[in-house]
């Protein structure tokens, strides 16, 4: 299977741009999960119609394992405006079984109630647990149960196939 970061990352810019064109949305805040979702989300930046910086959400403590996996050794930093009645653009770079978007949404409600959330994803890899969509995606893939997407970055941003036994 061959992935393509560029093709994925235009097909998000191209979508984000006429996601907030269709919708009306302008301003909104675009929040990149830690860490994978914060580079992705900086590669959209410029296509969204927005003047405030990057947020970053760091979903840690807001995680349904973490009583059993304990604490990330890299916790990130939450870096978030006032939400209140504002649209969000919710970034990550995988969305597999829905747990870290369910985490990520909690934790924003934490800090105001948004007008909406958009979830954009650039790798949709289709292995739901939870039901929950994204409503950009720069790919959908069907893996192995033994492949993972690796993102690696933030510069030079690159992606692999790692496959596991």
């Amino acid at each position: 299977m061959k992935l393509d970061l560029n093709k994925a990352l235009a097909s998000m810019k191209e979508q984000v741009a006429r996601y907030c064109e269709q919708k009306n949305i302008e301003n909104p805040i675009v929040v990149g999960i830690h860490s994978g979702g914060v580079w992705v989300a900086n590669e959209l930046l410029q296509s969204v119609p927005t003047q405030e910086p990057l947020a970053t959400l760091d979903i840690s403590f807001y995680r349904d394992d973490f009583t059993r996996a304990g604490l990330n050794p890299k916790v990130g930093q939450t870096l978030l405006p006032a939400l209140e009645d504002r649209h969000v653009i919710l970034v990550d770079d995988v969305l597999m079984s829905g747990r870290t978007v369910r985490a990520a949404m909690n934790e924003i409600f934490d800090f105001g109630r948004p007008a909406s959330i958009t979830l954009a994803i650039l790798f949709d890899l289709n292995k739901r647990e939870l039901p929950i969509r994204a409503d950009i995606i720069g790919e959908a893939l069907t893996l192995e149960d033994n492949q993972r997407v690796k993102l690696s970055g933030p510069s030079p941003l690159s992606l692999s196939l790692i496959e596991t036994h």
